[in-house]
């Protein structure tokens, strides 16, 4: 009971502290919180070195291409040091959702990257209502998205 009232806790100060974000994508797009009112957005803190953010590739490359109009995915790598070999990894896996070459600054955008990978989940009115530290699949964020119209 008292994790659970830490964990609303803490989600609700996050969730104040991050009602915004403007990030620019490897191919310079700009993506904007508020350009994607009336949908799901999901940013995904990982980096190519993190066995559990591998795992979860699949599944957020299977979100973004399935529920393309109800859900947007946005990967932000992290802990590189050639951003050229995070494109490369990324075009050799597949991953078709947008790729952001992430830093501390981009970070606080959002909020506390605590471990990788980490995730957040914003909900189609633009507020971080799911936090994340580890590994998620498929199932675990239709289940939450399903149970939290």
């Amino acid at each position: 009971m008292l994790k659970r009232v830490l964990a609303v806790l803490l989600l609700s100060i996050l969730a104040t502290a991050a009602q915004a974000f403007t990030l620019t994508d490897s191919k310079g797009k700009v993506h904007r919180l508020a350009d994607y009112k009336g949908k799901w957005v999901l940013v995904n803190f990982w980096a190519t070195w993190c066995p559990p953010c591998l795992e979860e590739i699949p599944d957020l490359i299977s979100l973004h291409e399935s529920k393309k109009n109800k859900l947007a995915v946005i990967g932000v790598a992290m802990e590189y040091q050639d951003p050229k070999y995070v494109l490369d990894f990324a075009d050799q896996q597949m991953i078709s959702y947008p790729i952001v070459l992430g830093n501390s600054a981009v970070a606080k955008q959002i909020g506390p990257v605590r471990g990788l990978p980490t995730t957040y989940l914003f909900n189609p009115q633009g507020k971080m209502v799911a936090y994340n530290v580890g590994a998620l699949s498929r199932a675990d964020v239709e289940k939450y998205i399903s149970a939290n119209k």
